[in-house]
């Protein structure tokens, strides 16, 4: 898989770290400290420019707070999510919606659908409005395009992703309970039509039974699953 010069590492459940070409660092759906997959190794972040969050639960962005605050990092999400997060002593937000594209850093950003819940766990446990949860195409400025589905289950307007936007990558949550299992992932690739799939969202919790081997079961041969490890990178 050629990545066209960006640097693609998964940190375990949703979270990945992106390195561009510029050397702009994006963490999406940055749950680092506290995610029982993220190795050792990575769990002290020395660098983060930019957080693009799909949604406000926990394993999503569980240290997107304290790491933007650390680093001065701008985030984006939708806007509610962005406001709860300014609320909260981030200094950068560049909220938006669904639909919109917005160019931060070096990167272009188009948010689009997720079918999820977005409740914030508030300090004192209360569960606060947090916008909707979503997903992005991220298109890269060497015109390399990568879906990140957030937390989704299958939705027939995947086809208008493809559509629209041809993203090269997909990375679709595989775990079932919460998100999509491998049968409802291996329909959605038949919708989106990437080149390549990257399985995300499994193993962390015992509920997320599904897997990457069994993805393949209902895959199009057309797609090719790259199954990563927590800490592995992609170039």
């Amino acid at each position: 898989m050629d990545l066209k010069g960006i640097k693609l590492t998964w940190l375990g459940h949703a979270t990945f770290r992106i390195q561009t070409k510029r050397g702009t660092t994006v963490y999406i759906d940055p749950w680092v400290m506290g995610n029982p997959m993220c190795p050792e190794s990575e769990k002290n972040v020395r660098k983060a420019d930019l957080l693009v969050c799909t949604h406000g639960h926990f394993d999503h962005i569980g240290d997107a707070v304290a790491i933007a605050r650390k680093h001065n990092s701008k985030v984006v999400g939708i806007f509610e999510l962005c406001t709860w997060m300014q609320k909260k002593g981030v200094q950068q937000i560049a909220p938006m919606n669904k639909g919109g594209t917005q160019q931060v850093e070096d990167i272009r950003v188009t948010m689009v659908n997720a079918v999820h819940s977005c409740g914030i766990q508030d300090d004192d446990g209360s569960i606060v409005y947090g916008g909707e949860a979503c997903g992005y195409v991220i298109q890269f400025e060497s015109g390399l395009k990568l879906y990140h589905a957030g937390d989704t289950a299958v939705f027939g307007d995947m086809k208008i992703i493809h559509e629209l936007y041809a993203p090269d990558v997909a990375c679709l949550p595989v775990g079932d309970h919460f998100v999509m299992s491998p049968r409802e992932a291996g329909y959605a690739l038949n919708l989106l039509q990437p080149k390549h799939v990257i399985p995300m969202h499994f193993g962390t919790f015992p509920v997320l039974i599904g897997t990457p081997q069994e993805l393949e079961k209902y895959a199009p041969k057309s797609t090719n699953i790259v199954a990563m490890k927590p800490g592995q990178t992609l170039e």
